[in-house]
């Protein structure tokens, strides 16, 4: 079945889809806005820095004492416009700490002071690492509020100098421009490329080796996520895939902060087409993804299940390296979990196996996840029924005829004429589609009468008689064709067109029927 993306009249123009599998896989388009609002949740855009218990200590002289917030805000401003240090630190210090509020940090407030250009000029003073870190503390805070906020940030320059500053021989500092660069990065795609133009990338996986303090590890991971993040455009892959090696090592951490943001850059990466897929393939992840599957950590095994899914949107062998890494047992146990988006994003992710050839979809039978996938479809929440049903018909349009007959053996025709009562008429659509198909197969089998009757019996008559009086023109004229088609008496039945020329007839696999029948 043609991508999701697609019209759907043009998708159901016709039904044969002569073993074009790869074009089959839908991809997350209509979805990724849905998608996009559900990482707000899981991983964070920006970050604020209000570590302030540890700021002392972070500094690279731990001799100097933390001034009280007694400071009014044009006294910070005048300190860090005196030409003493001593007092220009306090200052900075002072503003880096009023932006570490956790509410109501005074942002505006400062940028209309200039205290931006002023910390963007102390990023250069390699003489005194203190003023490099509180300078970059602050910035990072004030590239962590809103997208004009930001750009202020970058206007004044920031940007090359915190690059530079992660070569610097104090950690906390490089730490401290990570974090800046990371809340920069995550602003938006023009923010994000004009940092990987100035060659940030090599610098931040350069950071990343055996001895390197978790929390550091953590911004790091982090920030590079962030420059993997984003479509309309991507990121210039050529740059991003530099990352690759580092993210396959970082699936073996132990820390689940990193673990998840490793996944959440590999997610990224496997959005799009075919040859990026290739590319996170090519670096060996998918045994490491796979295993995350099984995480209970929600934070590690959400950005793991997408990485997966997208992978399947792939060609049949890319599917397949999933498949081979036992991919698929994970996936069933998924289908039971007890967060909504888990089991939504696995029917979704199993939808675009079925989409493959009848090899991939035995693999699905075989590792007992039609079951739990009609489960899903009679008793699961919306979002995941929708994507059940896709999974199922896209079964019914790839499958064997012995395929399709299990399929109606487990019972899969009750839930699936329940759907035909859904608000959302692009799900009626799919399932109008799999039934149609389910039907065409018994055709060929001289079975069509039993498994008419079955829907019937199901309520799907009734509700395929009100569908032809249905707003959307494709649902009624599908549901017309239908009742035309495998519903009417008497002479409408001679009309049928022969099982190998109808409008619409399934490509099955097998001429013949499976070993005694269609067994309902």
């Amino acid at each position: 079945m043609p991508a999701r993306e697609t019209d759907a009249s043009g998708r159901m123009a016709k039904f044969k889809f002569n073993n074009k599998h790869d074009e089959a896989r839908r991809r997350r388009n209509e979805i990724s806005v849905e998608l996009r609002k559900a990482r707000k949740d899981d991983q964070m855009l920006k970050r604020r820095n209000l570590n302030e218990d540890d700021c002392d200590t972070l500094s690279p002289h731990g001799d100097m004492k933390s001034p009280p917030l007694t400071m009014t805000v044009d006294q910070v401003v005048a300190g860090m416009s005196s030409s003493e240090e001593t007092i220009i630190l306090q200052a900075t210090q002072t503003c880096r700490k009023m932006l570490s509020r956790e509410k109501c940090p005074p942002i505006d407030v400062m940028i209309s002071k200039g205290i931006v250009p002023r910390c963007v000029e102390f990023l250069g003073y390699h003489h005194n690492a203190a003023l490099q870190f509180e300078s970059a503390w602050a910035l990072t805070n004030v590239a962590s509020g809103t997208s004009e906020q930001t750009h202020v940030v970058i206007k004044h320059g920031a940007v090359p100098k915190l690059i530079e500053l992660l070569e610097s021989p104090y950690p906390n500092v490089a730490e401290q421009a990570v974090w800046a660069l990371g809340n920069i990065a995550g602003d938006g795609p023009g923010a994000r490329d004009l940092v990987l133009s100035q060659g940030a990338m090599r610098l931040l996986v350069g950071l990343i080796n055996p001895i390197t303090p978790v929390s550091f590890a953590r911004n790091i991971v982090w920030t590079i996520s962030n420059l993997c993040r984003n479509k309309n455009p991507a990121p210039p892959f050529e740059i991003v895939k530099t990352a690759l090696p580092t993210l396959k090592t970082l699936l073996s951490n132990a820390d689940k902060d990193i673990l998840a943001d490793a996944c959440w850059a590999l997610s990224y990466l496997t959005d799009g087409p075919n040859e990026k897929i290739q590319a996170v393939l090519d670096c060996g992840v998918v045994p490491h993804l796979v295993a995350l599957l099984a995480s209970p950590e929600v934070g590690v095994l959400t950005p793991a299940l997408r990485a997966v899914g997208n992978i399947v949107t792939g060609n049949d062998i890319q599917t397949d390296s999933i498949i081979n890494a036992s991919g698929i047992k994970y996936l069933c146990a998924l289908l039971q979990h007890t967060r909504l988006n888990i089991v939504k994003e696995a029917a979704w992710t199993i939808s675009n196996i079925t989409a493959g050839n009848p090899e991939q979809i035995q693999h699905v039978i075989d590792a007992q996840v039609l079951p739990p996938l009609l489960h899903v479809l009679q008793s699961g929440d919306f979002k995941s029924q929708k994507e059940a049903a896709w999974a199922v018909t896209n079964m019914t349009s790839g499958g064997t005829v012995q395929q399709l007959a299990l399929l109606v053996q487990l019972g899969v025709l009750i839930p699936f004429c329940n759907l035909l009562d859904a608000k959302d008429w692009k799900t009626v659509v799919v399932v109008l589609d799999g039934l149609t198909n389910i039907l065409t197969a018994a055709e060929k089998m001289g079975e069509v009468e039993r498994v008419a009757i079955m829907i019937e019996e199901a309520g799907g008559l009734d509700k395929l008689e009100n569908l032809q009086h249905h707003e959307n023109e494709q649902v009624y004229q599908k549901a017309v064709a239908m009742i035309d088609t495998f519903f009417a008496e008497g002479e409408a039945e001679d009309q049928r067109l022969e099982p190998g020329t109808v409008d619409g007839q399934l490509n099955l696999q097998a001429a013949a029927a499976p070993e005694g029948g269609f067994n309902f």
